[in-house]
Formats: C-alpha cells, sequence, structure tokens
C-alpha cells in the first residue's frame, strides 16, 4: 500500500526569517495551510481509490481536481520552505551556472528580480510567483501560479516559488503585497535555488 503523504519539518526555526516573514505567520502557513494541503492531498487520493474499487468513476473529475489543488498546495509549499533561508545565510549569485542561465534568459540578475517580483504582485487573487526550468527549450522561464495549479508550462520544474496567497504575508503586511515581495528576496536561498537547477538540468 502506498504510503500517505507528510508534513514535512520546516529546515530552521519559525522565527529564523524575522523579521522579514514573522514567526506567528510561520506557524500559521506551516502548521495549518501547509498541513491542510497535506490531509487534503491524502484524502482525495484515498476517495479515487475507493471509487475505483467500487466501479464509481463518476466521482473522477472532482476528486481529480481536489488532488491537483491539494497535491500541487504540498508540493509548492515544501519547496517554498527550501528555497528560503535566514537573510545572514542569503546571498545573490554573482558567477555559477545559475547566474549565467538568469543573464541568458532575463538579460542580468537585476532584470530576473524585477521580472518575478512584478509576475508576484500582479497574480490575480491566490497564488504564487515561479521560476522553473523549462526542459524542452532548456530555458528558465517566470509562470504566474493561479492557486496552487493553474497556468502551469508542462512539463517545467519549479526552482523558485514565492506564496502570494494573503496567509503568507497578511499578519504582518496586511494588503501590502508588494512590500511582501520587496522583503523576501532578503531570505531567498540562492544556494539552494542552484541546486535545484543543476539537478533539473540533467
Amino acid at each position: 500500500m502506498t504510503e500517505e503523504y507528510k508534513l514535512p519539518d520546516l529546515p530552521y526555526a519559525y522565527n529564523a526569517l524575522e523579521p522579514y516573514i514573522d514567526e506567528a505567520t510561520m506557524k500559521l502557513h506551516h502548521d495549518k495551510h501547509h498541513a491542510a494541503y497535506v490531509a487534503g492531498f491524502n484524502a482525495a487520493l484515498a476517495k479515487l481509490s475507493e471509487a475505483r474499487a467500487k466501479g464509481d468513476f463518476a466521482s473522477v473529475q472532482a476528486l481529480s481536481k481536489a488532488a491537483a489543488f491539494h497535491g500541487s498546495g504540498h508540493v509548492m509549499h515544501s519547496l517554498f520552505w527550501e528555497i528560503m533561508c535566514p537573510a545572514a545565510k542569503s546571498k545573490a549569485p554573482s558567477s555559477g551556472a545559475l547566474y549565467d542561465a538568469l543573464a541568458r534568459d532575463f538579460g542580468s540578475l537585476d532584470a530576473f528580480k524585477k521580472h518575478f517580483s512584478e509576475a508576484a504582485k500582479a497574480v490575480e487573487g491566490s497564488g504564487w510567483a515561479v521560476l522553473a526550468y523549462e526542459p524542452t527549450g532548456k530555458r528558465l522561464i517566470v509562470l504566474q501560479a493561479e492557486n496552487h495549479q493553474k497556468l502551469t508550462v508542462q512539463g517545467s520544474v519549479p526552482l523558485l516559488v514565492l506564496d502570494v496567497w494573503e496567509h503568507a504575508y497578511y499578519l504582518k503586511y496586511q494588503n501590502k503585497r508588494a512590500d511582501y515581495v520587496d522583503a523576501w528576496w532578503n531570505v531567498v536561498n540562492w544556494a539552494e535555488v542552484e541546486k535545484k537547477f543543476l539537478a533539473a538540468k540533467k
């Protein structure tokens, strides 16, 4: 029997990203919101298994939609925690494979950051900004993901994601999403992003 998905531990303390992301938000975001996506994903998969066993395929469409939403929520949040770190450890690249790819595909690191920031600030409703590796063209692209799963370029590998659902920032930044996006760059774990980029290219 396939194991259920589990909520991963944070790779740092709840207060490690202060003052840019506050401890209260991290506890709520990880322990409640992410946990709910894990539970929803497991529930949707269990119900799909039950439907198959009963030969009740009329429910597949709704359950597939639930699995995509909650499963993508789990995957995106798991990645989100990994690509952040305390500000003291956040060092933007000045050379290397990721730096060169960003310069090639966006013009410069600074141009990429501006592009990504504007994508994050302009997501309609709830969603994410995503830097992804697109393997067909072997290039980096910036996407907006509405909810967790919409507007995806199939086959692309997310490398750097920014959650702009209100639960990610509202306790500290209230309705000032732009301030949250600008502050978030201080806690990006660039070394982890480059690691994921190199793995995606293989």
